[in-house]
């Protein structure tokens, strides 16, 4: 008997990777290559797939978009 995958849960904190581009009219690989670190990896972040972020690429991040970093991650609300 095959054993199913549960879903992966919902990640407690989401990344608004997506939402800041689309807000600044800037695609991920303009992103990439601003902050130079590569495509595949600003695309994990971008799809909440991230388990860890370093602060260094962190803070590349929010100069490029000139944002904070509370405006680029968020707490998930509690769920019921």
């Amino acid at each position: 008997m095959a054993l199913r995958k549960s879903p992966p849960p919902e990640p407690e904190v989401r990344c608004r990777l997506d939402d800041l581009l689309a807000e600044r009219g800037m695609t991920l690989a303009d992103l990439a290559k601003q902050v130079d670190i590569t495509y595949p990896n600003l695309s994990v972040l971008k799809n909440n797939r991230g388990r860890a972020i370093r602060f260094s690429t962190l803070a590349a991040i929010c100069r490029a978009l000139d944002c904070t970093v509370g405006e680029l991650l968020e707490v998930a609300p509690d769920r019921p």
